[in-house]
């Protein structure tokens, strides 16, 4: 099966989140990645979070579809064998501090020489040019720096942040499509490659762009409200009489007054104060409470089924269970298993965007550390078997 980055080489030499998802979705594309981990150590998300018989979870799916090889670039040989790996690669992703690039000889200037068509994306904590540009950074504090936790939680609490690695999924992404589009460039427009600067805190930053502009012209600092937001009414969760939680949203005003029509308030739809969208963000407070009231007073299934009658904007919130259980996403092969040698089955969730002509598939779980070194040595750089043995005994790899 073709599939859409065929052929295109990517050496995934970063650590933990962000670079590391950008080359999994860039692996599920289609195109051959080979991690380089630090020997006997290896990425430290291969010990991040949830772990079953010695294996991390998270690494399984963040290593999936990927070729891992080990490699200490603190040493000179293994910034020599690096650099011939470069050589021979569409895009390499590093998260790596500038300096210590510099110092080892593996900046995007010094990598070009050998490799002028080479993608180089350089994930670090605030970006090139400023004066936090040497400081290690992790997606906690793009998180606090980028207004998220500013404006995330209740209008009493403290600033609140994600239970989830979020600045560094949304920098993923974002680096994933500027790979793609300097790949373009150099293949369709006849470009040498170029060196891609992203951080944690601006791709997340950019999508909470409201407050800043409600600032610059406006003169107001947005705070927190908790699950409420000032430019729709009702938006929020409510608890159902079982014990459930359901999310609503009245961002559209026909939708909002659809709302209004399942709660058995549709006389609210023709009054002022809650008809007009402007008007009825000064009423929230009690456009929430009148729908609070008439959930609460119900199952899940018996709101959510007048919910799906009137075409109100609801969801149920849901837990892991629930995911897996829903219908939809069961139809869809949301969560698909796949057989993994240390684990046995694992349900993970199937690549995201589903292309119809070059789908995008999971080929394999996370690979045990170094468990690709004699292709990468031997088959791609051609080294002998002596010159392999060397390397791992000078711990190299």
């Amino acid at each position: 099966m073709t599939r859409s980055l065929d052929g295109i080489r990517v050496i995934d030499a970063a650590s933990l989140a962000a670079g590391p998802l950008v080359a999994t979705y860039l692996g599920e594309l289609g195109a051959e990645v080979i991690k380089i981990e630090q020997p006997g150590t290896g990425d430290a998300i291969r010990s991040w979070g949830a772990q079953k018989n010695g294996h991390g979870l998270m690494w399984k799916s963040v290593g999936r579809n990927k070729r891992t090889a080990t490699l200490d670039l603190r040493k000179p040989a293994g910034q020599q064998l690096f650099c011939e790996l470069a050589a021979v690669a569409d895009v390499v992703i590093i998260n790596t501090r500038p300096s210590t690039l510099e110092r080892w000889g593996l900046s995007y200037e010094s990598l070009a020489t050998v490799n002028p068509g080479l993608v180089m994306l350089h994930v670090t904590g605030f970006g090139a040019g400023g004066p936090n540009s040497d400081r290690p950074g992790f997606g906690t504090l793009g998180e606090a720096m980028s207004g998220f936790a500013h404006t995330t939680g209740e209008q009493d609490g403290p600033p609140t942040l994600p239970s989830f690695m979020l600045a560094d999924g949304v920098a993923a992404l974002t680096g994933t499509y500027a790979v793609l589009a300097a790949l373009y460039h150099r293949d369709m427009h006849g470009g040498t490659g170029q060196l891609i600067d992203l951080n944690l805190v601006e791709p997340l930053a950019r999508l909470l762009e409201q407050s800043v502009l409600t600032y610059d012209q406006l003169g107001i600092v947005p705070t927190r409200a908790g699950n409420k937001w000032d430019i729709s009414a009702p938006r929020n969760t409510y608890r159902t009489k079982d014990d459930q939680w359901i999310a609503v949203s009245g961002s559209a005003p026909t939708v909002a007054k659809r709302i209004f029509k399942a709660i058995g308030r549709a006389e609210l739809a023709d009054d002022p104060d809650f008809g007009d969208p402007q008007q009825r963000l000064k009423n929230a407070d009690a456009v929430d409470a009148a729908v609070a009231e008439w959930i609460i007073a119900r199952t899940l299934d018996e709101a959510m089924t007048v919910f799906e009658l009137e075409e109100v904007a609801a969801a149920p919130v849901y837990d892991a269970p629930r995911l897996l259980a829903d219908p939809h996403l069961q139809a869809r092969k949301t969560y698909t298993p796949v057989d993994d040698p240390d684990l046995g089955s694992i349900r993970m969730q199937a690549p995201v965007p589903r292309l119809s002509q070059t789908p995008a598939v999971i080929d394999h779980t996370g690979r045990g550390l170094g468990a690709d070194n004699a292709y990468v040595y031997g088959e791609i750089l051609a080294l002998t078997e002596e010159e392999i043995e060397r390397l791992r005994s000078d711990n190299v790899i």
